[in-house]
């Protein structure tokens, strides 16, 4: 029991699993737009089922393509794969099962789920070879989360609309913000090994002017919903508060100082997610 404990901690470890936070909430918050009365529990259960199958799926294939990278750079050498914790073969197999949730969580949905389900793993997967030509990488892992909100408004609703669009193309402009921060850590690096990046191309300073457009998009982007979609003001409030989070993100990080990109990455854009979706969630309940 004990081997076996160890062996999923390092599954868990290898995909980051606790920053599923990410675009969860923002998956859950389609749903809650969508739904026009109760959401039911199968309901959920799929949407979060599909969410870390696919998120999995992304993190795996992602740790496969960059194996080699990540075995020459310091910040990376250290996780499962390059340290041999992981062998690539037991990484194919957790990716083709995080795959097989993905589309058996879709089945479950609705056909229109099920059908596009071999869709977001292209997209999923292909993110991760972006950086071998384009600077926009960012921009690709942005649209790969994006995916999320999309998938959970279809789940319930079935069809597209306007509103989950929206909240994609938000989610697609804060996500391609705080990678370029995150990015910011590894410009030499990323320019050694030929990697494209943003902060490799234009160098840290600019790169971080280019995160904060990004993040004042997505801000006007999130509040452009409150017309789409029957809401209390206060969610006006939330989407205040996710501003000044960012703000409060930028703040920390600076071009001669990266020193808190940890901070201004994982713990606040946690903030971000989870407040989003609790005001959103209130905003809504009070509507109905």
């Amino acid at each position: 029991m004990s081997a076996l404990a160890s062996r999923f901690l390092a599954y868990g470890r290898m995909i980051k699993f606790s920053h599923s936070i990410f675009a969860l909430p923002f998956a859950l918050t389609s749903a809650v737009l969508a739904a026009e009365a109760r959401i039911r529990p199968a309901q959920l259960f799929f949407i979060v089922v599909a969410m870390v199958g696919a998120r999995s799926a992304a993190m795996g294939f992602n740790r496969l393509a960059d194996h080699a990278f990540d075995a020459r750079n310091p910040r990376t050498a250290g996780r499962e794969l390059p340290r041999g914790v992981l062998s690539r073969a037991e990484v194919w197999l957790f990716v083709t099962g995080s795959s097989a949730a993905l589309v058996f969580a879709a089945a479950q949905l609705n056909p229109l789920c099920l059908a596009l389900s071999p869709l977001a793993l292209l997209v999923i997967f292909g993110y991760s070879y972006t950086k071998r030509f384009t600077a926009l990488s960012h921009v690709f892992l942005g649209l790969a989360l994006s995916i999320a909100p999309v998938g959970a408004w279809l789940a319930i609703r079935g069809r597209f609309d306007t509103a989950p669009l929206i909240l994609a193309m938000a989610v697609l402009a804060w996500v391609a913000g705080f990678d370029t921060i995150y990015s910011c850590q590894d410009a030499e690096i990323d320019r050694r090994e030929g990697l494209q990046s943003l902060p490799a191309k234009l160098g840290i300073r600019r790169a971080l002017i280019v995160a904060r457009g990004l993040h004042v998009i997505a801000v006007a982007l999130l509040a452009a919903l409150y017309r789409l979609v029957p809401l209390h003001p206060l969610y006006l409030a939330g989407v205040a508060g996710v501003a000044l989070l960012l703000a409060y993100e930028h703040s920390l990080v600076h071009a001669d100082d990266l020193s808190r990109v940890d901070a201004a990455f994982f713990t606040i854009n946690g903030w971000i997610s989870v407040g989003y979706l609790a005001t959103t969630a209130a905003s809504r309940w009070l509507t109905l």
